[in-house]
């Protein structure tokens, strides 16, 4: 049997909701690739998202792959369950796709940083010198992650999030809303940091900082 072509710029959107949508509309202003399909368990087959075709759920990776696409995008956004977006690679990787970082044509990336497989930087969102967004992670739009930070795996920083410099987010933690974390600060793996919090202290593993909140409280 003949290899199918292979298209670099061809890709499928895993999971079509709200974070997906997104995403569509990162790709198409980036202009880098183009969608083929959207791969959704919850949606009907035959039905569109922004104008792409929905052509089923999981079971329909090995049909992608032998029509020679071989990029794929995480659209599973996974607030508040992180394990769920980590799954969503697993199952891809498992089909024999890979995950582009993206990176929105009014956000801006140093060239100095790096941005791994899976990263997705919405609009103008702003990544300085040496920092380093691990697997899988999404920058919200208006994220600013200052010199030297490192962010683990499929961390979450939701729009307007400030990291100072050198902050370390570990791997599946949230940044919510609005929040400041203070320069040189960890905040732990799993630890969820709310709407408009400012940290003040490292935040141990799995930790809540309550919206609106000083942390540590006075």
């Amino acid at each position: 049997m003949p290899t199918p072509d292979y298209d670099p710029t061809a890709l499928i959107l895993f999971g079509g909701g709200g974070h997906g949508k997104t995403l569509i509309e990162l790709v198409r202003a980036a202009g880098t690739y183009h969608w083929v399909a959207v791969v959704d368990d919850g949606l009907p087959p035959g039905s569109e998202v922004l104008g792409v075709p929905v052509v089923g759920g999981a079971a329909v990776l090995p049909e992608l792959y032998a029509r020679g696409v071989r990029l794929a995008v995480n659209g599973v956004g996974g607030i508040n369950h992180p394990e769920v977006r980590l799954k969503v690679f697993e199952t891809l990787a498992a089909a024999g796709f890979n995950c582009p970082a993206l990176v929105h044509p009014t956000a801006w990336v140093d060239s100095s940083a790096r941005l791994e497989g899976g990263v997705q930087v919405l609009a103008q969102s702003y990544v300085s010198a040496c920092a380093v967004i691990g697997y899988g992670s999404v920058l919200n739009a208006g994220v600013v992650v200052s010199h030297d930070c490192v962010i683990g795996k499929c961390v979450n920083l939701s729009p307007g999030a400030l990291l100072a410099g050198g902050v370390r987010v570990e791997d599946f933690a949230q940044i919510g809303m609005g929040a400041t974390i203070n320069l040189n600060l960890t905040i732990g793996r799993g630890a969820r940091v709310g709407n408009g919090a400012t940290v003040k202290a490292d935040v141990p593993p799995g930790t809540v900082v309550y919206a609106g909140s000083v942390y540590p409280p006075r």
